[in-house]
């Protein structure tokens, strides 16, 4: 039988062993470091790392076509040598540095060249001494013409080096421990230089020193330019302290006006606080490579562009002299029903392998937000479902728990989803999150898990088939491609079926099923806006909600170019209750209650229905909504959220009325140019 050729992937994979095996040598050999075999140290040091540059270009135009025979999992592999590949560079640009320090260089030159008796040293410093004196002569005879030139060059390169430094002056913003020659140790806070920007990620950076050495960019960030000017004005100060009082008010004035021209940093540092502490917690192993700040709670913290209390309100035509999506039936008196493109309810099962941060973090949420999404844009508003989990199985989150009375509606994964976008690539986009706080700063933030993307038209602009799937997540933000959530699920990962079947097993997943809403859900889904993402629970408060718009904006105006202010607290307030779910419970859990008290024929009597919900509202929500005592909400905080929890407890088991905030006329108006959507 003759034997199996080899494909190129295997022949680069082998002589990628041999050269680990050469810079296994190199790295011993360096240790055990003389000053006599540091030339032929360097010697080797640079054709092995041209070798290795050699064998990385080779790797990369290698295709899946060049294979003789079908190799599996072939991409991985690939992209598992360049990384191997690519450390062996980086250790041997840090021998390289070692073995070529500026400090070190000059005197290991002498010393490779130095024979036996010294003659060939006493040669060379003869020959430097004839030059040095050639020179003299020459400059005795230009003095005259270039001490000016080079004066004004010298202050020409004390200017460059400024700004350079300047520049390139960066803050440790963790602490580092060299790993290998060549790198440099630092700690927090530690002020550096960067001398070179290599593109692997490994900075070369002088500290103040003179230590010289590798440190990676996650662990460092530009100092700003406010902390460096105060330094620098510090150090004038102490040369400076004879200056006259004139020249000390006119020094004063220009520091204020530098600090103001620099004001604006405060906001910058603000805007990447969270992607520098992300960098940081992913280089401390404390997060999964594929973690990213959270997108969609980044838009939600924006302001109301994509909550819910902005996309109930009605959307104006455009002309803005009528309303494009709120219509009355004249024959019923009821908002005309409206069909969108898309109007389904889906059900958030769990999630599979959700790898968990690790320590040092301390979560605060497990969440799952969606919208409606084309690829590009959001298209709706976004809805946040809270997952539960069990200390014992930390990687499967599950949705809508078993529990007695109500089910809270931030628990609750039934939800629904109407868009009216014609874009071939409408879809519903997932993200999983979590909010954490760090156990060392107290600082918190939010963090994308995985996000996945369900497109819900297929090629030939039909309706993809409403049943059940499981979503592979991604890690990164949906705007990036082939990132993983967890690099190291899939790692050593081979072609074989059955670790294929292991690797699947291992990736982490959404379920969730697509499903036709009930005749009387559809009913009330109908009457919403075009657009539009919630809770199933919620439906029939935000149909009664349209109703009570439609018949203040379309019947009860003077004209309807007329744009006074409208005397109406639940229109004026409602929307705000859709952000606060706590308060959407318990106008829920007070409308279950009315309604059981309602005969059959009052449940078919619009006006009764209408009657009942403005009751309702203003005896158990509107003063919980104004309460003196009720705190701010909060995103996941336990005190805060226990807190309003026994305030909305005692308010509805207690008929006195509590201390309300001061008044406020938005409280009992409500305001059309500024309330509805554009």
């Amino acid at each position: 039988m003759p034997p199996k050729r080899r494909g190129p992937l295997l022949n680069l994979q082998r002589e990628a062993d041999g050269l680990k095996t050469k810079l296994d040598s190199l790295v011993v050999d360096v240790n055990q470091l003389n000053e006599h075999n540091r030339a032929d140290l360097r010697q080797r040091c640079s054709e092995l790392l041209s070798a290795v540059e050699q064998t990385t270009q080779a790797l990369k135009k290698l295709t899946k076509a060049d294979e003789p025979a079908p190799v599996g999992n072939y991409e991985l592999r690939k992209r598992e040598e360049e990384t191997r590949l690519q450390d062996f560079h980086n250790q041997l640009r840090a021998l390289e540095l070692n073995l070529q320090s500026p400090e070190t260089s000059e005197a290991s030159e002498r010393l490779s060249t130095q024979g036996p008796s010294g003659d060939q040293e006493s040669e060379e410093d003869s020959e430097e001494e004839e030059e040095s004196e050639d020179e003299d002569n020459d400059d005795d005879d230009d003095d005259d013409d270039d001490d000016e030139d080079e004066q004004e060059q010298e202050e020409r390169n004390d200017v460059k080096d400024g700004e350079n430094a300047l520049m390139e002056r960066v803050v440790a913003i963790s602490a580092f421990k060299g790993e290998q020659d060549g790198d440099l140790t630092m700690e927090t806070g530690t002020v550096l230089h960067i001398l070179k920007k290599n593109k692997d990620g490994w900075w070369l950076a002088q500290d103040s020193e003179g230590n010289k050495g590798l440190v990676p960019k996650t662990y460092v960030k530009a100092q700003p330019l406010k902390e460096v000017e105060e330094e620098e004005d510090e150090e004038d100060d102490d040369e400076d302290e004879e200056e006259s009082e004139e020249e000390k008010e006119e020094v004063d004035e220009e520091t204020k006006s530098k600090a103001s021209s620099h004001s604006n940093w405060d906001t910058v540092r603000k805007a990447i606080t969270e992607i520098d502490a992300t960098d940081v917690l992913s280089a401390m192993g404390a997060i999964p490579a594929g973690f990213r700040p959270s997108t969609l709670s980044k838009l939600l913290d924006e302001g109301v562009t994509y909550r819910g209390s902005h996309y109930i309100q009605p959307e104006l035509s455009q002309s803005n002299l009528s309303f494009k999506d709120l219509f009355l039936d004249p024959d019923t008196g009821k908002v005309r029903a409206r069909t969108s493109r898309v109007c389904l309810s889906l059900s958030l099962w769990s999630c599979k392998m959700i790898p968990p941060p690790g320590v040092g973090l301390q979560v605060l949420s497990r969440h799952v937000r969606f919208c409606a999404f084309d690829g590009e844009r959001v298209l709706s508003n976004i809805y946040t479902v809270r997952a539960t989990y069990s200390p014992k199985n930390p990687k499967t989150w599950s949705f809508s728990p078993r529990m007695s009375g109500q089910l809270p509606s931030l628990l609750d994964g039934e939800c629904f989803l109407r868009c009216d976008s014609a874009s071939a690539n409408l879809g519903v986009l997932f993200e999983l999150g979590v909010t954490y706080i760090r156990n060392s700063t107290g600082e918190r933030g939010d963090l994308s898990c995985g996000w996945t993307f369900l497109k819900l038209y297929d090629a030939n602009g039909a309706l993809i088939p409403l049943r059940t799937y499981e979503l592979i997540l991604h890690g990164g933000t949906p705007y990036e491609t082939d990132v993983e959530v967890d690099p190291s699920l899939t790692k050593g990962v081979t072609g074989s079926v059955f670790q294929q079947m292991l690797m699947s097993r291992r990736v982490p997943k959404l379920i969730v099923k697509l499903r036709t809403p009930n005749n009387r859900t559809m009913a009330h889904l109908n009457l919403l806006p075009d657009t539009f993402v919630g809770s199933l629970c919620s439906v029939q408060l935000l149909a009664l909600y349209r109703q009570l718009l439609a018949d203040t904006l379309l019947l009860d105006r003077v004209t309807m170019q007329s744009a006074d202010l409208i005397c109406n607290s639940v229109l004026a307030t409602f929307p705000e209750v859709l952000n606060q779910s706590d308060l959407l419970d318990a106008f829920q859990s007070a409308w279950e209650n009315a309604e059981k008290l309602m005969k059959r024929s009052e449940k078919r009597d619009m006006s009764v229905l209408k009657r009942e919900f403005v009751r309702v509202y203003m005896e158990y929500v509107f003063p919980l909504l104004y309460s003196a005592d009720m705190p701010a909400p909060l995103w996941a905080d336990d005190d805060v959220d226990t807190q309003r929890a026994r305030i909305v407890f005692t308010s509805n088991h207690n008929s006195q009325s509590t201390a309300q905030q001061a008044f406020d006329i938005s409280q009992v108006t409500y305001d059309l140019l500024s309330s509805a959507r554009h």
